[in-house]
């Protein structure tokens, strides 16, 4: 379950929760199949029936399927790109393989097509009249949230031998794919994961100077789903203070996420900006 989406809707109007929650649970359902495949073809295949969907040419009616008819009712009703979502999928490909991300680019364009994706189709539901003016505070905010987020998943992924620690990172900081999937700690995946950190700082800090181009009015208007942002900054604190990034990050509590999602939002209500670094 994606709590801090979930916990982040709950400051979205009540009548465009459900098409958020929608979104949110599309994602979670792709997301999560490197979990429950042990090939990469069903998950391939699931990804592919995934495209059938939104492309209309699904099989079977997607009323037997909850997620499905949400989420098409949401595209419909909101006229959301169906190219993004499909971008979505293709970028979800990478997760089914163990091949190493190659580069910072590449990673910042996984980001772009997974979280990047989800800001920006979120706002579109919200405030579709803000749409051409929201694609740089979104392709950031996503960078920065999904680059965090993966550093944190670090333990999991490397139990599984998925890199995604840039390649050419490792490599300027002398290791190698091995350095991020065994299970010992190097200086080079230490370095690796602070020049990873420092472009997460960058790209928040690009967020939060979008974010405050806009009048406080419109910010409200697109808030809700940006709040997990705020969690970001501590996570890579905590981030920075472990010894080892083999070892799940304990971090904040369920309940201290949660109020750091209220406090933010009562700071855009304030006049405030995203959380600051």
């Amino acid at each position: 379950m994606d709590r801090d989406r979930f916990l982040a809707t709950l400051f979205a109007p009540a009548a465009f929760r459900p098409h958020l929650l929608a979104l949110y649970a599309f994602n979670i359902d792709v997301a999560r199949l490197r979990e429950i495949v042990r090939e990469a073809l069903p998950g391939e295949m699931r990804l592919a029936w995934w495209r059938e969907v939104i492309e209309g040419q699904g099989r079977g009616a997607v009323e037997g399927h909850p997620v499905a008819y949400a989420l098409m009712d949401t595209v419909e009703r909101f006229s959301l790109p169906s190219a993004a979502l499909i971008n979505l999928l293709d970028a979800r490909i990478f997760d089914l393989y163990d091949d190493p991300m190659p580069d910072l680019g590449s990673l910042e364009g996984y980001a772009g097509e997974t979280a990047s994706a989800l800001f920006q189709l979120s706002m579109l539901i919200l405030a579709p009249h803000m749409a051409s003016r929201t694609g740089d505070l979104s392709g950031h905010a996503g960078v920065a949230y999904a680059m965090a987020g993966l550093m944190r998943a670090l333990p999991i992924h490397a139990g599984r031998g998925q890199c995604y620690v840039p390649l050419s990172v490792l490599v300027q900081n002398g290791g190698s794919r091995e350095d991020a999937v065994s299970g010992h700690v190097t200086p080079a995946l230490q370095g690796a994961l602070e020049d990873l950190r420092v472009q997460v700082r960058g790209h928040l800090e690009h967020a939060q100077n979008a974010f405050m181009t806009f009048p406080v009015e419109q910010r409200l208007e697109i808030a809700a789903p940006l709040l997990p942002l705020s969690l970001v900054p501590g996570d890579l604190k905590a981030l920075a203070r472990i010894s080892d990034p083999f070892r799940e990050l304990g971090g904040a509590s369920a309940f201290w996420r949660q109020f750091s999602l209220w406090r933010a939002s009562r700071r855009i209500k304030a006049g405030g900006s995203l959380p600051t670094l």
